[in-house]
């Protein structure tokens, strides 16, 4: 009788498990390596079917830009990612003299990183991206609003994957998955997955550049180290023909240079439309 009632409580766990879709699981099971989490990630984006038909994406949406630490005030703009494949445009247009935004595009072979201000030259997050260039070279930027999110080809993209397991990360517990490109890079990349559904929820790059040689110890013992910290967050995550992206995309890079006055910047992008095998213009690559 106890066999009889566990197997008809197994079938009916069974029917309920098989009429889920992809994104509508139960939870996910426990990960204990790296391949496991890319796996059950890459289903909590879309089923392998849906997947493999995934070819292009427009994402836009309205922008707020703001200094979070040494400044004040706001200034609103908008934001495009258009991206095919590998490549990728990412435009955050803001109506200001000073500071009309960043233009950031890759060819699949060669990036571009537009000057962001009247006087021609780079903000200090388009020099960070243009010379750490990993960020758009590796597919990183935008996480999985991008079709050239690496995970999605993991054996193409020969980088080293490392799980460090469950992490306590801005007050919650996330897997942490380090990220070493084949090429090398000064970064250092971690991702963030919320455990529950292995979606990716957060990627930290880390940059400290060592003070230079100083002639005295007492010199030496005045100098610090520069660090750059450049992080994204995705959130409010939807579902639409069976593919689930995040609708809000949050970006903030903080410098920390020598001089010790830290900057950290901010450009938050909620209600995002998204739109999956749009029609995209191989223009939007042009690197020039």
């Amino acid at each position: 009788m106890i066999g009889t009632k566990r197997s008809a409580a197994i079938a009916v766990l069974a029917a309920a498990w098989s009429a889920l879709g992809p994104n509508q699981v139960l939870g996910t099971n426990p990960v204990t390596n790296a391949d496991e989490l890319v796996a059950q990630h890459l289903n909590s984006i879309a089923s392998p079917a849906i997947r493999a038909g995934l070819k292009t994406r427009v994402v836009h949406g309205p922008l707020r830009y703001r200094l979070v630490v040494g400044g004040a005030g706001y200034l609103d703009g908008k934001s495009i990612l258009v991206s095919d494949g590998e490549r990728l445009q990412f435009f955050m247009k803001i109506a200001s003299n000073d500071y009309d935004g960043e233009q950031i595009i890759y060819d699949g072979q060669k990036d571009s990183v537009a000057f962001s201000a009247i006087r021609q030259h780079r903000s200090a997050f388009g020099e960070f991206i243009f010379v750490q260039d990993a960020v758009i070279r590796e597919g990183l930027l935008g996480g999985t609003l991008s079709t050239a999110w690496p995970l999605l080809n993991v054996d193409e993209r020969k980088a080293k994957l490392s799980f460090e397991g469950l992490k306590k990360f801005d007050g919650q517990k996330l897997y942490k998955l380090s990220y070493v490109p084949q090429k090398s890079t000064d970064l250092n990349i971690d991702l963030y997955f919320d455990p529950e559904t292995c979606r990716h929820v957060e990627t930290i790059y880390s940059l400290n550049v060592s003070s230079q040689m100083v002639s005295t110890i007492r010199a030496a013992a005045q100098q610090v180290d520069a660090r750059y910290t450049l992080q994204e967050k995705f959130s409010d995550f939807k579902t639409v023909d069976g593919v689930t992206l995040p609708t809000h995309y949050n970006i903030q890079f903080s410098r920390e240079p020598q001089s010790g006055r830290t900057v950290i910047s901010q450009w938050d992008m909620p209600g995002l439309d998204v739109s999956s095998n749009m029609p995209v213009d191989a223009r939007n690559f042009e690197v020039k």
